[in-house]
């Protein structure tokens, strides 16, 4: 047995598929299944249960929770004697949604680059609500995304502050009311009452993810329900259909400037709703480790530094 098997079982426990964990490992299923027959032989157990997906058997269940901690000691041990030996090498898995990578990121991996040129920067991007999972699972490094103050077996540290708002396309909002849209427009940036644009469509982003949430959260309020036309996973997706006019947005106000053009930005009209808690904060998320590799702690020295408030709140 050796940590190149361990890795091989434990990214087919992950992918319940030898032809998806082969094809990630860049290796034919035969080498991988080869590996993983011999180390069923090695400790006299079945591992998996050979069906379409596959399936852990209770030995199976037993390896993973130990293959997860070696891996985990592993990298502990990896990261403590760089840091010993001044060698700020290697390989950090950030984990983060599409769209605020997409805002925040550009910038703070260039200056975080420019200081460690060593490290590789793997992004791995996936809807808020995965992020904790694939830490605990062990396949990332660090989390950015809106975590709870305290996770069991995390360490979370505060980043910043977003809040979602509410983005309807003008030329949508005359079509809809006509010479009623100044007058609905005003009383919803006053009175924040969603429900003035009844008969206008929506478009909601995934109800796991930070914007479906609150979004959500809002209409059951307001007992608003309106027509849904597009649900995704994909905030970019939603925000430009907005911007063509295909419906309402709810989405985090700070996204909004780095997507659009300044000609984009004056076609929206952007509804904030802060009586219905549509702050939060943005957050840090690590392993809880014995040892924690200074790298982490220097890519978010370098976030806090690269993100200001000024760049993350500026109003449309």
């Amino acid at each position: 047995m050796n940590f190149q098997t361990m890795n091989y079982f434990l990214l087919l426990a992950q992918k319940r598929s030898f032809s998806r964990a082969a094809e990630e490992l860049h290796i034919t299923q035969q080498t991988l299944s080869g590996h993983i027959a011999a180390l069923e032989k090695e400790i006299g157990c079945q591992l998996f249960v050979r069906h379409v997906p596959l399936e852990l058997t209770y030995g199976g269940e037993v390896f993973l929770r130990y293959a997860t901690n070696f891996q985990r000691d592993y990298h502990s041990l990896i990261h403590e004697f760089g840091d010993i030996a001044h060698q700020q090498s290697g390989r950090l898995r950030l984990g983060i949604s599409h769209t605020r990578g997409r805002v925040i990121l550009p910038g703070l991996l260039a200056e975080f680059q420019q200081t460690f040129p060593k490290i590789i920067v793997q992004v791995q991007e996936n809807i808020n609500d995965a992020l904790g999972e694939n830490l605990i699972n062990d396949n990332i490094d660090l989390a950015i995304g809106n975590f709870p103050k305290k996770i069991l077996g995390l360490e979370v540290q505060d980043f910043y502050k977003e809040e979602i708002v509410l983005l309807v396309a003008k030329k949508l909002l005359q079509q809809l009311y006509g010479k009623d849209t100044k007058t609905i427009t005003s009383k919803l940036h006053k009175e924040e009452q969603i429900n003035y644009l009844k008969g206008c469509p929506f478009l909601l982003n995934n109800p796991r993810d930070i914007a479906g949430r609150i979004g959500r959260n809002i209409m059951d309020k307001t007992g608003f329900h309106p027509l849904v036309k597009i649900q995704s996973e994909n905030m970019v997706t939603l925000m430009e259909m907005c911007l063509e006019g295909q419906g309402a947005c709810f989405c985090p106000q700070n996204f909004i400037q780095p997507m659009f053009s300044a000609q984009e930005l004056a076609t929206l009209e952007c509804f904030a709703l802060p009586s219905f808690d549509t702050q939060y904060m943005i957050r840090f998320a690590w392993n809880k480790e014995p040892y924690t590799w200074s790298i982490i702690h220097k890519f978010m020295e370098t976030a806090y530094k690269a993100i200001t408030v000024k760049s993350l709140h500026q109003k449309v």
